[in-house]
C-alpha cells in the first residue's frame, strides 16, 4: 500500500471509531416468552430465559396464565430489589405476614443460574433456611446488581421494558394484571 492509501485507511479507521453514527441493528427479538406486568405505576415486560430454566419458567407461565398474580401486592421493596408473589398480599390486614406464602406448589427443581444477577434480572425467590427446590410463586426484580445471589438462585428472565416502572414500585403497590404477551389477557 502506498503512503496515500495508508493515510486514507487511517482516516477511515479514525472516523469509524470517533462516534460517527453507524447503522444500528434493530433490537433482537426476545428468545423466550415475554410476561407483561401491569402495575399501578406502569407496565413492565420480562423476557423469560426458557432455555436456562425450562421447568421454573413453565411453572411461572402456568401461574401467570391461571391469573395467580392478578391483584397481588409487592410485599418487598428495597433500594436494590422488589418482590411479589405472596397470595396473602391481597389482604391488607395481613401485611405483617406478607412474604411467607406461595402458590402452594413448589417448582421442585433447583435450576440455579449461571447468569450474573445484574440490574433488571428477575429471579425465583425462596425463603431463608429453605432449599432452592422450595421456590414457588415469589419472584424478585433487581434494581441494582447483586453478585451475592450469583450461583444461589434461578434467574427466570430480565426486564426488557419498563425498568423505570420497576424503580417506582413501593410496598404495597398492586399488580393489576399479568399475562403472556401475544396471548389474550384473562
Amino acid at each position: 500500500m502506498n503512503r496515500r492509501g495508508f493515510v486514507i485507511t487511517l482516516i477511515v479507521l479514525a472516523l469509524g471509531m470517533s462516534g460517527v453514527p453507524r447503522a444500528q441493528k434493530p433490537p433482537a427479538a426476545p428468545a423466550g416468552p415475554v410476561v407483561v406486568l401491569e402495575t399501578q405505576k406502569g407496565t413492565i415486560e420480562i423476557e423469560l430465559f426458557q432455555a436456562d430454566a425450562p421447568k421454573s419458567v413453565a411453572h411461572l407461565l402456568a401461574l401467570v396464565r391461571n391469573g395467580f398474580y392478578r391483584g397481588l401486592r409487592f410485599h418487598w421493596s428495597q433500594p436494590g430489589v422488589i418482590q411479589i408473589g405472596d397470595p396473602t398480599s391481597r389482604d391488607m390486614s395481613r401485611m405483617d405476614s406478607w412474604g411467607k406464602a406461595g402458590g402452594g406448589r413448589s417448582v421442585g427443581v433447583a435450576e440455579i443460574s449461571k447468569r450474573k444477577f445484574e440490574k433488571g434480572i428477575v429471579g425465583l425467590a425462596y425463603l431463608p433456611g429453605q432449599k432452592p427446590t422450595a421456590a414457588d410463586s415469589q419472584i424478585f426484580i433487581l434494581r441494582a446488581p447483586n453478585p451475592s445471589l450469583d450461583g444461589k438462585y434461578c434467574a427466570l428472565g430480565r426486564v426488557i421494558a419498563g425498568m423505570n416502572v420497576v424503580e417506582k414500585i413501593e410496598k404495597p403497590d398492586m399488580l393489576k394484571n399479568a399475562y403472556v404477551k401475544g396471548e389474550t389477557p384473562r
